[in-house]
């Protein structure tokens, strides 16, 4: 994964479905452009189908820039496959990953409160798809809709819980504990057992040396854990997988579990 901009595919690498072949994020899944996104799954279905006939479904290809640090977001996107990355970039051009996104999630959150610029860098790391809306349309359309206004803000909240908790396990826990706990997050977004990153790219998501991820992704795969075939991550074993994990993927998912039990 590259540190600097001029290494990333820009916005206008987002192709239509028409124009682009199919991509193996999510292992196939919500590529041909059947509904995948959570979000727009649990709205009214009226709502549902005014909001994507106001987005046309789009492929993103990896390393696609969706947001970019301090400029204007012009396009808010409900992603229906694959995996996207939030970064902080600092001054020297370096990043770390704070979050991510997939079927479960947007990106463009900041729309959401009133802002117009984003303060993250949003990366494809897995190519996928999405629906697309321009930000003025989504804009009017939570003006008009107080659910969708609901369950894009219950969303944001749950990338401030992800950017609170990695920010602590990159700090305090070891590498493949991190990495356990990376792998099985993308494992829930992205659907399968395969897991198309190299190495490199690891590293850079968990803000560590490529030499580090290599000793990691050696101890959990002499556990027979995971396997690694050239650019292929594959999970062979996600239960002991979670018990390598840190504390941080349990306690992601418990506090997420609780928001959705408080808001049936």
């Amino acid at each position: 994964m590259p540190n600097h901009l001029s290494e990333l595919r820009r916005p206008k690498s987002v192709v239509t479905a028409d124009s682009a072949s199919d991509g193996a994020g999510r292992n196939g899944a919500g590529q041909s452009g059947e509904l995948a996104n959570r979000i727009l799954l649990g709205l009214p279905r009226s709502l549902c189908n005014n909001l994507i006939a106001k987005a046309p479904f789009v492929k993103l290809p990896t390393h696609s820039v969706l947001n970019e640090v301090n400029e204007p977001i012009q396009y808010f996107y409900f992603i229906n496959s694959g995996l996207a990355s939030v970064l902080n970039v600092l001054q020297d051009g370096k990043s770390v990953e704070v979050g991510l996104t997939g079927c479960e999630g947007v990106v463009g959150v900041p729309i959401v409160v009133g802002f117009k610029t984003s303060p993250t860098r949003v990366v494809m790391q897995v190519e996928g798809s999405a629906y697309h809306m321009p930000a003025k349309d989504l804009q009017a359309a939570l003006k008009a809709s107080p659910v969708l206004e609901k369950s894009l803000l219950k969303y944001s909240q749950e990338l401030a819980l992800q950017a609170g908790q990695i920010a602590a396990c990159n700090r305090v826990h070891e590498v493949d504990e991190r990495l356990a706990r990376w792998l099985l997050m993308s494992q829930d977004r992205l659907g399968g057992s395969l897991i198309p990153l190299t190495q490199e790219f690891l590293a850079h998501m968990l803000g560590t040396r490529r030499a580090s991820v290599t000793v990691a992704a050696g101890i959990l795969q002499k556990a027979g854990l995971i396997s690694y075939v050239r650019g292929q991550l594959r999970i062979e074993d996600r239960k002991r997988l979670e018990n390598a994990s840190c504390e941080c993927y349990a306690t992601l998912t418990r506090q997420l579990n609780v928001w959705k039990s408080e808001s049936e």
